[in-house]
């Protein structure tokens, strides 16, 4: 029998590792160990490029042109992407883009409007 903790979405026994993170296969739900569901990317201190601390539902300004992986399109500097979402991971802000779409972003590109 496993070590692992039970999913805390949906109370599921068949999670498994991917680095740093747990991950549900029947929810899709991710977690880093030893942090609540809520909040994982509170406790990581997300920043924008200047330093300031994001937090959920924030409007970040886009500084630097970013092309669309798998697709011609670019998101232009000075884009304002409105009521950010914070996540944990590589690319920190999932969003929508008017025009574009869902998105992830890294907060490393953004600052705050």
């Amino acid at each position: 029998m496993s070590n692992l903790p039970c999913c805390p979405e949906c109370q599921s026994e068949f999670t498994y590792e991917d680095g740093e993170f747990f991950v549900c296969p029947e929810c899709g739900h991710e977690w880093r160990a030893g942090v609540e569901s809520q909040g994982v990317a509170d406790d990581a201190g997300v920043r924008d490029a200047n330093g300031n601390a994001l937090a959920d539902g924030d409007t970040v300004t886009v500084i630097k042109d970013l092309k669309v992986k798998g697709s011609s399109l670019v998101v232009k500097v000075g884009t304002k992407v409105k009521n950010i979402r914070l996540v944990g991971g590589d690319h920190d802000i999932d969003c929508k883009i008017d025009g574009i779409g869902a998105m992830k972003l890294k907060s490393e590109f953004v600052k705050k409007a």
